[in-house]
């Protein structure tokens, strides 16, 4: 797809791998519209793309969204959804375990009632993580969240061809969900990549380089896309 004058809707595109792929594609020359709860949290996002506020788990609120901005041909979704638990399950607070799954269940919302205005020869892409097939200690919640937003794409393709839907799995990415500062972040992901196939965290760039892959390429549908220098076979 030649995504220049397309109409993009974008999830979750005001901070980190989300606003870095708003402005690749925007850059490409689309019109992009990044929605999250937050639309401040962009600054001064760039040329072609303007902010919107909504919340992925508000079905009724996202219907309504996704009518005012009806029709567009790009429909991505980063949005995390909220918190997501950390830690061993058997010892987990089932409400956090519960509360993870808002990523899931935002995507499922913005798949069922955003396909219904996307162009035919349109695209979904979503993004999932490597816990979903590479699980490391306390990361269970992650792992099944991952897992769900992967098979669900596999399997929902055929029903939403000739739209197509991808997903994009990101490793360790250097991004503003990690709080830490200065000297222990930068410890933080030497430690979390030492052992990695490429020693380093991702960037935000890296990964939205998958997004707009998966955007472009017409060839690929129910398929996922790892961009994790290389943990997968670490």
């Amino acid at each position: 797809m030649d995504v220049s004058g397309k109409k993009i809707v974008l999830f979750g595109g005001t901070s980190g791998i989300g606003l870095a792929a708003a402005r690749q594609l925007a850059a490409l020359g689309g019109k992009v519209t990044a929605i999250s709860r937050d639309p401040s949290k962009a600054g001064d996002p760039g040329a072609g793309i303007s902010l919107k506020q909504g919340d992925v788990r508000d079905g009724e609120a996202l219907q309504a969204l996704f009518k005012e901005l009806a029709p567009y041909d790009v429909l991505i979704s980063a949005a995390t959804g909220g918190d997501r638990a950390i830690g061993p399950f058997l010892s987990m607070d089932m409400d956090g375990f519960k509360g993870s799954f808002d990523k899931m269940w935002g995507y499922a919302n913005v798949v069922r009632y955003g396909t219904e205005h996307l162009a035919d020869n349109g695209c979904v892409v979503l993004v999932s993580g490597t816990p979903a097939r590479k699980t490391r200690p306390g990361q269970i919640a992650l792992t099944s969240v991952g897992g769900a937003v992967e098979a669900f794409a596999r399997g929902v393709a055929p029903e939403l061809a000739p739209k197509r839907i991808n997903v994009v799995s990101p490793g360790q990415i250097d991004t503003p969900m990690v709080g830490l500062k200065g000297d222990e972040r930068t410890n933080f992901y030497n430690k979390a990549t030492e052992r990695n196939v490429i020693p380093r965290a991702g960037t935000a760039d890296e990964v939205a380089q998958g997004i707009v892959f998966a955007v472009q390429n017409e060839f690929i549908t129910g398929t996922t896309i790892d961009v994790d220098g290389g943990l997968l076979v670490s």
